[in-house]
């Protein structure tokens, strides 16, 4: 009898921890159609996706060449800009895709990490279609979605995974274990890649030459590292060689480039808007520092995953993904340390790279078939301009004090085999 009772009361318990965290909760093995919407930078993305991963229907507005004549994201202006074109971005990707609101089963959201002010629009809108609708809301974690969308594009991805994650706001290493369970191994301690390219290429003034002006500063970079007579002209020193861990730091490259660019246009008596001679030397030298800096933070944290029996061996994958995954130099380099070590290496079509409404979609179709995170009761859920990805395992990783004969990069050339670089 008191066996009974204990059953019950957990049972009880059950259901009213269900109630208190306002989640719903779905049967594992329906079929489900989401519509996920992304805003939290400076691009206004929606999109439909089944859970067998098929993309129904899509739609991006970029805010690319504003900011970039801007100098830079002014988050007042991308929120404005969110505004005025999300529900025409919706409208879009619906229409595109061919059905009804009422197809639709839930809607997913970016509520975390991110833009605080391009947060709010798309948050407030993704619930508002909720209420008028009766949808359920699924809150999606930026940088997760990331991770997750890899899974859609390549279906033999299992868990766990090694994912590195490379954008303009974030440098993350981790382990994806499950939907919602990752381990991080290493983080960005300032400046993210896609940041340092953004910042270095508009110091360098890029955007003054033609074919340069209306890229990114990633883009441009690695377009006119491709033109390097003399690649290994500029050398700069790898970040963190002396600290056994899996963390990640670009400041350091930066004032490097900088000091150098200083010099070299004072010698050259370059006019204020003008470029060095040696630019594409110079953007070649900081991919090159870059990648090797990237490679070693991976190259210690799958040791530090093979040390610990984290990932078995018959599944070691590295996803890289992220707007700066987008450069083929970084790629490049990263898929010698994997051929190296065991690994497969499995990056999204650049478009997935890049923020869009796919991926938080799918990864709202991941937490749909897992019956996660998905709320009919939504209104308490907010957004967070911060916030971590996963379980910290760094100093655990900084503990382990692993030391690296690193892979040799000797063979990272550029498409015309003019690098010789030893490691």
């Amino acid at each position: 009898m008191r066996l009974i009772v204990n059953k019950k009361i957990k049972f009880f318990m059950s259901k009213c921890y269900h109630l208190l965290n306002n989640e719903r909760n779905f049967s594992s093995s329906a079929r489900g159609i989401i519509l996920g919407i992304e805003t939290s930078c400076d691009d206004t993305g929606c999109a439909i996706v089944d859970t067998e991963g098929n993309v129904l229907g899509e739609a991006l507005h970029s805010q690319h060449l504003i900011h970039l004549n801007n100098g830079g994201i002014i988050p007042p202006i991308a929120q404005d800009l969110h505004r005025k074109n999300i529900e025409n971005v919706v409208s879009e990707a619906v229409n595109a895709a061919n059905i009804h609101f009422r197809e639709i089963d839930a809607i997913a959201t970016t509520v975390k990490p991110g833009l605080p002010l391009s947060l709010k629009i798309g948050t407030t809108y993704g619930k508002y279609l909720c209420r008028l609708h009766k949808k359920p809301f699924i809150p999606i974690h930026h940088m997760e979605a990331h991770a997750l969308t890899a899974r859609m594009h390549d279906k033999s991805i299992e868990f766990p995974f090694l994912v590195l994650l490379i954008s303009g706001g974030h440098c993350l290493l981790a382990v994806a274990k499950k939907v919602d369970k990752f381990l991080l191994l290493g983080e960005g301690k300032d400046d993210a890649p896609g940041e340092a390219f953004d910042k270095l290429a508009r110091r360098m003034k890029l955007k003054n030459i033609p074919e340069y002006s209306q890229l990114c500063g990633g883009q441009a970079i690695e377009k006119a590292a491709l033109k390097a007579d003399d690649p290994l002209r500029y050398k700069f020193t790898i970040p963190l060689l002396q600290y056994k861990d899996c963390n990640f730091s670009f400041s350091g490259i930066k004032n490097q480039l900088l000091l150098q660019l200083f010099s070299e246009e004072k010698e050259e008596n370059v006019p204020p808007d003008g470029v060095i001679p040696g630019v594409s030397n110079l953007c070649a030298g900081l991919q090159l520092v870059m990648t090797r800096h990237l490679c070693h933070r991976v190259q210690r944290g799958m040791e530090y995953v093979a040390r610990k029996g984290i990932i078995p061996p018959n599944k070691q994958t590295l996803v890289v993904s992220g707007g700066a995954a987008c450069n083929n130099f970084i790629a490049t380099g990263l898929q010698m340390v994997c051929d190296e070590l065991g690994y497969k290496m499995v990056r999204p079509p650049p478009k997935l790279c890049t923020d869009n409404g796919v991926m938080i979609a799918w990864n709202g179709v991941e937490r749909w078939k897992e019956n996660i995170g998905v709320f009919e009761d939504f209104e308490h859920i907010d957004i967070e301009k911060c916030s971590p990805l996963g379980e910290r395992l760094i100093e655990e990783v900084t503990n382990e004090s692993i030391s690296c004969k690193w892979v040799k990069l000797s063979k990272l050339n550029l498409p015309q085999s003019r690098w010789n670089t030893t490691d």
